[in-house]
């Protein structure tokens, strides 16, 4: 089984490249779903959210106010490493019993994890791919994407990992500059570079 860790910067494009990677028969395991998952009401996690935050970040009907939070974390680094702190230990627990379930030894498992740098587990997989976008088209997308104002995108940029930081470790870069065609093309050209490895591993001779 070949791991791949899929990451980049807020509104860079990771979950079409994972879209498209999972078109072509990789196994995409979505850390953004998956702590969505964890903190659904009526979980141990949201209990969590909730002792440590309050009832105000919940909306009416019982489920997490993302916005509402997002609000608090992106203006208080100690609050988002509390959040932190609840969240990834059950993001990973989840996800490892979905890699757990898999059984075909030449499957190419893609971990897309947005704070991958952040949270040091970038020598966890046998090839890292970075989506790449420069700073100004991250803002902008991420300000239509999401309705916030630039301050607030800013923020939500600048609590992650530079872009060069995510540059430095990553084996293969797709970059998201164009469009969606252009950037399938480019998804396709790395994973063509995930099968060879894939065959290397399973050739195991070492020649």
């Amino acid at each position: 089984m070949i791991r791949v860790g899929l990451t980049g910067g807020i509104a860079s494009g990771k979950s079409a490249v994972g879209e498209v990677l999972q078109k072509l028969g990789a196994l995409v395991v979505d850390s953004d779903q998956l702590a969505r998952d964890v903190v659904a009401p009526g979980t141990p996690g949201l209990a969590a959210v909730v002792q440590r935050f309050g009832k105000d970040v919940l909306r009416p009907d019982g489920s997490l106010d993302r916005g509402r939070l997002g609000a608090v974390i992106f203006s208080d680094p100690a609050a988002r490493a509390d959040l932190n702190a609840i969240v990834h230990p059950l993001v990973r627990s989840a996800s490892r019993s979905i890699e757990d379930q898999v059984t075909d030894p030449y499957a190419i498992v893609v971990l897309m994890i947005p704070l991958l740098v952040e949270t040091g587990q970038e020598r966890d997989f046998d090839a890292l791919v970075v989506v790449d976008v420069d700073e100004t088209t991250q803002l902008e997308r991420l300000m239509a994407r999401n309705g916030l104002t630039r301050e607030e995108a800013q923020a939500r940029i600048d609590a992650q990992a530079s872009r060069a930081e995510r540059l430095r470790v990553a084996d293969y870069v797709i970059r998201n500059d164009a469009g969606l065609d252009e950037l399938a093309e480019r998804t396709h050209a790395v994973w063509h570079e995930l099968e060879k490895l894939r065959g290397q591993q399973g050739d195991g001779c070492g020649c």
